[in-house]
């Protein structure tokens, strides 16, 4: 009974806060925001890595993970579309997994034995990484084919969180929508770069590649889902700390035209679309819209020129935005007050005229305190209320 009574009273502040604010369903208020209008508060979305999600559990007194969901007032559920249903990867004795480009990767823990302990994938080996010539490239006997998936369940496993909730199709993490990152894991990351700096054409025939795939994909999930996805994402990281990893031109030559087909494909079936990148991405962001981009994704508050209230002044009329909560440096080093001014900050920042979904920048980490957790979601539901 003792035990109860600390899971309501830690429970209680989050519950006063939503009774006051919440008048309409979880996919009513997404879609209002993401059409430049303002609902009832600003839809929240929650990015956390496993081990949180098993801290904030416990924190709570909640069983599952959608038991979390629900108490936390999250708006979205994601949808992994067939990733998970299609096919076996290969595994070898040394414990690496093939996925599905034939890049092996390996789990790999960090803060063993500390209270910060974790996991993470890892590419071990990339496939095309030695690879001289164009001809090498084509000849590679495992290019991804939209043939291998099942997709038969999708429309099955979006409806389910209908009419409630919003449904994001955001694909298996290492195998999202993209362009760059998919050519890092099968040519290594520094390969990668040195490409796109002197091998033009190894560059145009591996993307080739990968978009082709990813273009008829995404059209047969789409069409599969019967119009139960709310929103698609795709993430593509073209941001460092300090300005975008390759120049505009140079990213403008090589993946606007499949950044923009991506796009096209979605809004074909009437889907907005979600673009996550880490970093300062601002000198990208007119070629996004011209794109035809309705969200963008991450962000990152300490990257430079990713200023919540800077974005939402100069693109606010053009894009909506999710994101913006600091995992760098507030959310693990600061205290429960700074994430309280942290949300405020966005919030005031943000929210007027719609198109805002709040989150975190990236998941929640390990070395961030439960405190800070729980006074994230609290303010959430304090200061999005309209």
């Amino acid at each position: 009974m003792k035990e109860d009574q600390i899971f309501q009273d830690r429970r209680a502040r989050i519950n006063e806060l939503r009774a006051k604010t919440e008048k309409m369903s979880h996919r009513q208020r997404t879609m209002m925001a993401v059409k430049h209008q303002e609902p009832d508060r600003v839809p929240i979305d929650n990015w956390m890595v496993p081990e949180i999600q098993t801290r904030t559990m416990e924190y709570y007194g909640c069983e599952t993970f959608e038991e979390l969901q629900r108490f936390l007032g999250t708006d979205f559920r994601n949808n992994y579309g067939p990733s998970y249903m299609g096919q076996a990867f290969k595994k070898y004795p040394d414990g690496t997994v093939e996925d599905l480009w034939g890049v092996r990767r390996k789990v790999v823990t960090y803060g063993k034995g500390t209270a910060h302990e974790g996991t993470y994938s890892e590419v071990a080996e990339s496939p095309l990484a030695n690879m001289k010539t164009v001809e090498e490239i084509e000849a590679y006997p495992r290019w991804a084919s939209p043939d291998w998936w099942d997709y038969s369940k999708v429309k099955e496993d979006c409806a389910k969180y209908h009419p409630e909730y919003c449904v994001i199709n955001v694909g298996d993490r290492l195998d999202r929508t993209a362009q760059l990152k998919p050519m890092m894991y099968l040519r290594g990351i520094q390969q990668a770069f040195v490409d796109l700096a002197l091998n033009p054409k190894i560059v145009e025939a591996i993307r080739d590649r990968i978009v082709s795939y990813f273009t008829e994909y995404n059209h047969r999930v789409f069409k599969a889902a019967g119009g139960e996805i709310d929103i698609f994402m795709m993430g593509d990281d073209m941001g460092g700390q300090t300005g975008p990893l390759i120049s505009l031109e140079m990213w403008r030559r090589y993946f606007k035209k499949g950044f923009k087909t991506y796009i096209d494909v979605a809004h074909q079936y009437g889907i907005p679309v979600m673009y996550h990148t880490c970093g300062d991405v601002k000198a990208l962001i007119p070629d996004f819209i011209e794109c035809g981009l309705d969200i963008l994704q991450s962000l990152q508050p300490r990257a430079t020129n990713m200023d919540i209230k800077q974005l939402k002044q100069e693109f606010g009329k053009d894009l909506c935005f999710q994101g913006g909560m600091d995992i760098q440096h507030t959310l693990p080093l600061g205290k429960p007050e700074d994430v309280r001014e942290m949300v405020k900050y966005a919030m005031d920042s943000a929210k007027a005229g719609g198109g805002y979904i709040i989150c975190t920048a990236h998941n929640i980490q390990v070395d961030t305190s439960i405190e800070n957790v729980a006074a994230l979601f609290e303010a959430y539901h304090e200061f999005g209320a309209y």
